[in-house]
């Protein structure tokens, strides 16, 4: 794929996941990842430019590194999922049937959250 595709690419993952940043709907993390894995195949600056943004800089190298998540991120992410959304399932929708819809949605995301390693775990594991 060519480099400026890529380049492209990258950016409009990083405006997503800003957007993501803002809006409960909108994931930020799958998109951050996809803007690194766009990045690191079409322009080192750009790569090392995310990876040193302060917010989530070493969410991403940790990823990159142990495809790991620190639990206090882990723990931040799950309450957000369960405020944000569980407050909009019980306040904005009214179908039951999209109620059950939405909140299975949202129960599958904070299971896969949890199931994801603390970058804590893959640290001890390692000094061993």
């Amino acid at each position: 794929m060519p480099k400026f595709i890529l380049i492209s690419l990258g950016f409009l993952f990083v405006a997503l996941g800003g957007l993501g940043l803002v809006l409960p709907v909108m994931p930020t993390t799958p998109f951050l990842l996809l803007a690194a894995a766009c990045f690191a195949r079409s322009s080192p600056r750009f790569h090392d430019w995310l990876l040193n943004i302060h917010v989530f800089g070493s969410l991403i190298k940790n990823w990159q590194e142990t495809r790991s998540i620190p639990k206090k991120t882990k723990l931040v992410a799950i309450f957000s999922i369960i405020l944000v959304g569980g407050s909009s399932v019980v306040f904005f929708i009214e179908t039951i049937f999209l109620r059950i819809f939405v909140a299975a949605i949202l129960l599958f995301h904070v299971v896969f959250i949890a199931c994801i390693k603390s970058t804590e775990q893959v640290k001890l594991t390692k000094a061993k």
